[in-house]
């Protein structure tokens, strides 16, 4: 009974990793101006890009509306990786751990990506693994692409 994973995506960007990355860093109360996917994000604690810092999210995944709360755990700019928890809401229904870790992939003379990782622990054999968030994370990653490319 394996009740524990991690699922990796890397999408490859068009706009600069040092913009894309500075938008999660710096600026992500823009993330629910730019993606169709999140319908609101708002501080529950902290500020919105400090270690320790709690955010509400309202997102669509698979077509229906979600919720749940992120802590900020780790912000290495140097490396680009932001390391997130998510809780509550409808995740802790299904999943004892559900951790992020966002990476922006700098590739001198290639083309730059983001890589995301979610490591987890589901609660009951029954449940399926987070493959949506999979897909969410890889709309989300298009949407703020292109909205870059157009600023």
């Amino acid at each position: 009974m394996v009740l524990a994973g991690k699922l990796i995506t890397e999408i490859e960007l068009k706009s600069p990793a040092v913009k894309f990355y500075n938008l999660f860093a710096k600026q992500l109360h823009d993330a629910q101006k730019v993606c169709d996917r999140v319908h609101e994000t708002k501080v529950h604690e902290g500020d919105w890009h400090g270690i320790g810092s709690v955010k509400q999210w309202t997102y669509v995944i698979d077509g229906k509306v979600h919720t749940c709360l992120e802590r900020i755990e780790a912000i290495d700019e140097q490396n680009k990786t932001n390391k997130y928890t998510a809780f509550g809401g409808d995740v802790s229904p299904l999943y004892k751990k559900f951790t992020v870790i966002f990476q922006v992939i700098e590739n001198n003379g290639g083309h730059d990506a983001v890589k995301w990782t979610v490591e987890y622990e589901k609660l009951r054999e029954d449940i399926e693994p987070p493959n949506g968030y999979m897909d969410y994370f890889n709309k989300v990653t298009r949407d703020v692409d292109a909205h870059l490319m157009k600023a």
